[in-house]
């Protein structure tokens, strides 16, 4: 009796509430600005909806998907800024420096606006003249280029000395028809869109010319206001085709170096919306591509979900930190990028929770990566890598004095103080309180500096009087330097050679430590190296045993010997190849009781013949050598071209020397009146 009075009462149920719900949905997809496709997936789903019971979970589950599909902006463009001076002022105004990039973001502007100016082409072909005049009349009114040709074997001529986007072709001509046409015309200019219009229609004839690549087929007598939505529809799509498709640009630099900031600078430029996510520690590729709706708690991806939540199509898209991506057994979030930086497939993205293709070629995507050679190879050819260098001091001081003093002092209600940064505070804390290519430390002290002056104005409010911000006022708010320039103060060493690497926080200086002792001939090597950095040292030494006599060495120096070979900072795990050339000075250091100068830093791979080969980061390096108090660098000739490229500001106080092989270095680096 329960089971029976159970379907009494659903029977009983007043069907208002589903069906006003349903009702809502029906009006929603019929007004919605959505394609075929999408408007007659979710009719499907709402008649599904309408023969389901709105008690069983399923129900509200549909429900939530036709809202979210039709919450997604399938035809929301935000319209671009083309507006170049005001581009170039908006990037000029919130970042200093960064030219490539400023250069990079001002072409891609320059194309989208020869795109929009560039005029429509029309061909009309049709042998009947009075037809032809008419076209021409009623198309150059509306603004377009029209040109005419009085049958096919005319067209094709006149397409081959000239691009058509369109071409309005009559069915029935002689010599050439327009079916014959329109197959000549995709084999010379597959791109060019065509338009049949005949006085003979039937439904096979447009049927046929619809399969052979025909965009619209239009009967005569033909219905002029159709004619010029037609035209307009079809100048719209290859325009959006030309001017929405967006680089995939990929930020690549040491932290701290604007990298994410200058996204929003982007959008500001372009007039678009910003989108940021983070990708770090992202190891679920269902993250990115959301959930199949068969599962219970299914939601669409990050991607789609950012799209709906900014509500256009075209945002600047931020994908921050790609590099730090995981991998674990729920996927490989990075295969999942691949189409979706892929300008040949993001035009149809298929969220699994959406299940129906979305259009993401409009959207600007943006990368940043510390190190992009720890992307795949296939993602990374995808990429247009934009490198973010580190700053010099002069660079840093620029900065500090255009943006950073003004927003700490501005954040920390001292705008109005008369608190004024001189230079030698300013360059006091790059120098002693912070070591670094970007600003995130260096900002954060000044922010220091303003909070301890925040504190001193409340304790001394009846003085008003300006407060200077001044070397030894730096020293008082900070304490003593935490840093100090260990090359510039450090002594020559015997068997201490002095390197310069590269790594994601930028370019590092590193000391290579040699010593001998007796031993069975093994050569200990500590320091967290890697295989590659391990091999180079292996070369080094296989390079001073082989050519003994031309260092003035015994060709038996290493029997009953162990060399041992360490890089400081143990912790700190090291690899790559550009130490090899160090490893060698310090070894022949060693070996010959010459002190290394400390001032002398060098950086190459180094080979089993004593050659020197062309390494990377080179300003980074250079950058780095400057803040430790480096004098002299040595590099392979082959990074010559590399040298010769770098601003006048980073080569300052710095010799920059290149060499080819281990010999035309040594006397440079080793005192030669050393006793041994």
């Amino acid at each position: 009796m329960g089971f029976f009075k159970k379907i009494e009462k659903i029977e009983e149920k007043s069907p208002e509430e589903p069906s006003t719900e349903l009702d809502d949905l029906r009006r929603a997809i019929e007004t919605a600005r959505i394609t075929k496709a999408v408007s007659e997936l979710a009719s499907r789903e709402l008649e599904r909806l309408e023969r389901m019971d709105p008690a069983i979970p399923e129900y509200t589950i549909g429900v939530s998907y036709l809202e979210f599909l039709l919450s997604l902006p399938w035809q929301n463009l935000t319209d671009d800024s083309l507006d170049m001076a005001r581009a170039e002022k908006i990037l000029e105004l919130q970042h200093y420096g960064l030219k490539p990039v400023k250069e990079r973001i001002l072409e891609y502007l320059a194309v989208k606006t020869l795109c929009n100016l560039n005029d429509f082409n029309i061909l009309v072909v049709d042998d009947e003249e009075i037809a032809r005049t008419n076209l021409e009349y009623v198309l150059r009114k509306e603004g377009h280029q029209v040109s005419t040709a009085v049958n096919g074997q005319d067209a094709l001529n006149k397409l081959r000395q000239k691009e058509f986007e369109l071409i309005l072709t009559d069915l029935k001509m002689e010599k050439m028809d327009g079916i014959q046409l329109l197959e000549a015309t995709k084999q010379i200019a597959p791109h060019t869109e065509i338009v049949m219009i005949t006085g003979y229609a039937t439904v096979n004839s447009a049927v046929d010319a619809l399969k052979k690549g025909a965009a619209h087929y239009l009967p005569k007598p033909i219905d002029l206001e159709e004619l010029r939505s037609t035209v307009r529809q079809i100048r719209e799509k290859k325009r959006c085709l030309q001017v929405t498709r967006s680089p995939i640009l990929c930020f690549s630099g040491p932290p701290g170096t604007g990298k994410t900031s200058i996204g929003k600078s982007i959008a500001e430029a372009l007039g678009r919306k910003f989108v940021r996510i983070s990708l770090a520690g992202l190891r679920d590729e269902a993250e990115l591509r959301g959930h199949r709706r068969t599962y219970v708690g299914s939601m669409p991806g990050r991607i789609m979900t950012e799209i709906r939540r900014i509500g256009v199509r075209n945002p600047v898209f931020m994908l921050d930190e790609l590099d730090k991506i995981g991998q674990d057994f729920r996927g490989d979030p990075a295969s999942v990028l691949l189409e979706i930086l892929d300008p040949e497939q993001n035009g149809r993205f298929l969220d699994h929770y959406l299940d129906v293709p979305f259009d993401l070629s409009s959207v600007m995507f943006i990368a940043t990566a510390n190190v992009v050679e720890r992307l795949p190879s296939p993602l990374l050819d995808r990429l247009e890598v934009i490198p973010f260098p580190g700053y010099t001091e002069k660079e840093k001081r620029a900065i500090a004095r255009q943006y950073l003093v003004p927003r700490q002092l501005r954040e920390h209600g001292l705008k109005n103080r008369n608190v004024e940064f001189l230079d030698g505070a300013i360059s006091r804390i790059i120098m002693d309180y912070t070591l670094e290519a970007g600003l995130r430390n260096f900002e954060r002290e000044i922010a220091t500096v303003c909070r301890k002056l925040a504190r001193l104005c409340l304790q001394s409010e009846n003085d008003c009087s300006p407060i200077v911000v001044d070397e030894k006022l730096i020293e008082k708010l900070l304490g003593p330097r935490r840093f100090t320039h260990e090359i510039a103060e450090a002594g020559h060493r015997v068997g201490v050679a002095t390197g310069l690497v590269w790594t994601e926080f930028g370019g590092e200086i590193i000391f290579i430590e040699a010593t001998r002792m007796k031993g069975t001939q093994q050569l200990i090597l500590t320091g967290s190296l890697g295989e590659i950095i391990r091999e180079s040292a292996q070369t080094a030494l296989s390079y001073i045993r082989s050519h003994a006599r031309d260092f003035s060495l015994d060709p038996d120096f290493f029997e009953g010997s162990d060399i041992h070979v360490h890089i400081p900072s143990g912790a700190v795990p090291k690899d790559g190849p550009s130490a090899g050339v160090t490893i060698a000075l310090a070894l022949i250091s060693l070996l010959t009781r010459k002190p290394a100068r400390r001032d002398v830093a060098l950086s190459g791979e180094f080979t089993l013949s004593g050659r020197l080969l062309p390494v990377s980061g080179i300003r980074e390096k250079v950058l780095a050598a400057q803040r430790a108090g480096v004098k002299t660098i040595i590099f392979p000739e082959a990074n010559k071209i590399d040298i010769d490229d770098l601003d006048a500001d980073v080569r300052e106080g710095v010799e920059l020397i290149v060499a080819g092989d281990i010999f035309s270095i040594s006397n440079r680096v080793l005192i030669q009146d050393s006793v041994t």
